[in-house]
């Protein structure tokens, strides 16, 4: 019998549940540990000389992890999702839950999360921070918006351009409630676009250092790819590595769910697993191959600029590729999300060839 110990940790903000698998009597017990991160390590340290330790990824992030790894200790940060439990267990609490992680992780049933790095973490904030940005700025328009459509003031042209915002400012009104919900709302939209803007910038920065650089450059070349939606890409895939050209397309959700038994084979809806933003960006690049091949634009060329000749070339194959795609379910009659899916599962496999090859 193995001599590793096992240990789960159920871990919360102000509390931590422990679960102790001995490998070498087999006994199994479980009770609190300590919270603050250094102490704990320390407590993993006494229960023995071999131990291997599981938790499950979520709020508390990965600062336990890579506390764990700079002691020696083995740390497995578990997939909540791939977590299986019982449909008919209805009881649930932290000790009963560190049990399972310890006596998974002894069978092996556990799958990992990667840890990234701290600047890696870092930099995926600053991505999710503009995307929080994004998210704000479109509440904030719509309430605007609503608020003129109640009052019958609709604008007829093309949206949130410098007229449309010369138009929102010269509307006037008389009752004094509305006057104040307006420019609050007003105020509240420009406010949000200018801290939109000002990451904007920060990325653009950061994307032009290592180690983000070579992959976000390469990246770029391909058509509907900017340098945000590279840098996001980057940061939140890590190391491109750790996949294949078709793997990345099911990591990030974007392969078909399917229920299959006997000779019958029904195929859904895409399993939307994985990361969710990731799988937006690609979604949204994929949207671009729409539209017809014409001269490059002269930002693309911009961002082709400095680049070897082999990773433009493949950033052209690729756009006529995925173009082609795209038309090849129009002509079926497709529709056009189901076109945009299937492209962006596609071009998650130009982006990986491109961000592995090597210089």
């Amino acid at each position: 019998m193995s001599e590793l110990t096992f240990i789960g940790l159920d871990v919360h903000a102000r509390s931590v549940a422990a679960g102790v698998l001995e490998g070498s009597t087999g006994e199994v017990h479980g009770g609190p540990a300590p919270v603050v991160v250094a102490e704990l390590v320390s407590w993993l340290r006494e229960q023995g000389e071999s131990v291997s330790v599981a938790y499950e990824a979520g709020p508390t992030g990965f600062g336990l992890a890579r506390a764990c790894a700079a002691a020696g200790i083995p740390c497995l940060v578990a997939a909540p999702s791939k977590i299986a439990r019982a449909p008919g267990e209805r009881v649930k609490t932290d000790r009963r839950d560190a049990l399972r992680l310890a006596r998974l992780l002894r069978l092996g049933e556990l799958t990992a999360v990667r840890v990234p790095s701290p600047a890696e973490e870092g930099a995926r904030d600053l991505v999710r921070a503009r995307e929080d940005a994004r998210a704000d700025l479109m509440r904030a328009r719509q309430r605007l918006s609503k608020l003129l459509l109640r009052r019958g003031l609709v604008w007829e042209g093309k949206a949130w351009t410098g007229a449309h915002e010369r138009w929102l400012a010269a509307q006037r009104f008389e009752e004094r409630g509305l006057v104040l919900a307006y420019e609050e709302g007003l105020a509240a939209m420009m406010s949000v676009r200018a801290r939109r803007d000002a990451l904007d910038q920060a990325i653009r920065e950061e994307a032009a250092k290592e180690p983000w650089a070579t992959v976000v450059g390469r990246l770029g070349c391909l058509r509907g790819v900017s340098t945000l939606t590279a840098f996001g890409l980057a940061t939140e895939i890590g190391e491109w590595q750790r996949f294949d050209g078709r793997s990345l397309g099911a990591y990030l959700g974007l392969t078909p769910s399917e229920s299959s038994s006997g000779e019958r084979r029904r195929q859904g809806a895409i399993t939307k697993t994985g990361n969710a933003h990731a799988r937006r960006l690609l979604v949204e690049a994929a949207w671009q191959q729409r539209r017809p091949l014409r001269r490059p634009s002269r930002e693309l060329l911009r961002r082709r600029e400095g680049q070897s000749a082999l990773v433009r070339e493949r950033a052209e194959a690729a756009g006529r590729r995925l173009h082609r795609r795209w038309r090849s379910f129009d002509a079926r009659g497709k529709r056009s999300t189901v076109a945009a899916v299937a492209v962006a599962r596609e071009l998650a496999g130009w982006c990986w060839s491109l961000a592995v090859m090597e210089d």
